[in-house]
């Protein structure tokens, strides 16, 4: 490999990330304008919840791409808001499941119109086939490194 194609892969290498953070930047301004005094990644876990409710704790660090330590805090101060409430599963007392509360879906019903707002903007600016081709260029990234 030549040192001008290693510059490249890393330097997209860190466009990704500088790209990740600019998305969650973006969307904790949403929360702030909102005055939600939730951060990003608590969104993340309403959002799966809002999906799938009644879920363990390590399916909803998969889905939020975090490890499950996080995630315990993470749901510990969603708790403590009132978004959502853990209970014993009958199957495994070990595991507990997470599910939304009232107050949690009604916070969703809130945020979920202004996600919507932002993911058009996004596609209206780079349009559907620009968004599809990243997504698939993304998926082959990931992939990329996950076989390294």
């Amino acid at each position: 490999m030549s040192h001008n194609e290693d510059l490249v892969s890393r330097e997209c290498v860190l466009q990704l990330f500088k790209t990740r953070m600019a998305s969650r930047q973006a969307i904790q301004r949403l929360l702030k304008n909102i005055q939600a005094e939730i951060t990003f990644e608590m969104l993340q876990v309403l959002m799966c919840l809002k999906e799938e409710q009644g879920v363990s704790q390590q399916r909803l660090a998969e889905c939020i791409a975090k490890d499950k330590a996080c995630i315990t805090n993470l749901i510990a101060n969603l708790e403590k808001k009132g978004f959502v409430r853990r209970e014993e599963n009958q199957q495994d007392r070990r595991n507990k499941l997470v599910f939304l509360t009232v107050e949690g879906e009604e916070f969703n019903e809130r945020v979920v119109p202004l996600l919507r707002d932002y993911y058009q903007t996004l596609e209206n600016r780079l349009g559907k086939e620009g968004l599809k081709e990243t997504l698939s260029r993304l998926k082959i990234l990931q992939n990329a490194f996950e076989s390294y």
